[in-house]
């Protein structure tokens, strides 16, 4: 791991070697193995403290932990506390919307104020529907376009 924190590539191993070839000859990639050190670069010049690898034994799969910034405000940090309380905030927004009527997750999301769907909606969604909560309009078509969601009636 030492080496990845130096910017120097460690593992050559390549889970598709003529894919990636491939995406290079047509220049949809930059080259192999220049992300990390890019971002690594960035990292320092921001003055942030260096990121925590960790890889499996095979070194097929890693996990980067980005550690916050000694600078950030405290009430910028979300910690578990605040993040469950946000989600908690964000179901009984989500839940409020739905019991005005039936709503796509786009239609949701701009009503959250945002322009797209998060990652946080979308869990947030599934779960309902894995509770009961709510339903689908389409339940036939999960991934429909025009799928949009209500409160269930029992």
């Amino acid at each position: 791991m030492d080496q990845l924190r130096e910017g120097k590539a460690v593992s050559r191993r390549y889970r598709n070697r003529r894919i990636g070839e491939f995406l290079k000859e047509l220049d949809l990639t930059e080259g192999r193995a220049t992300g990390i050190p890019k971002i690594l670069g960035g990292i320092k010049a921001n003055g942030s403290p260096p990121p925590e690898f960790e890889t499996d034994e095979d070194r097929l799969t890693f996990l980067i932990r980005f550690p916050v910034h000694p600078d950030t405000p405290e009430e910028s940090k979300l910690g578990a506390e605040s993040r469950a309380e946000s989600e908690e905030q964000l179901r009984e927004r989500v839940l409020s919307f739905l019991a005005e009527g039936q709503l796509g997750k786009g239609e949701i999301a701009l009503k959250l104020g945002r322009q797209t769907v998060s990652g946080a909606l979308n869990r947030l969604i599934r779960q309902l529907l894995e509770e009961g909560v709510i339903e689908m309009t389409i339940p036939e078509k999960p991934n429909s376009r025009l799928q949009k969601y209500r409160l269930t009636t029992g």
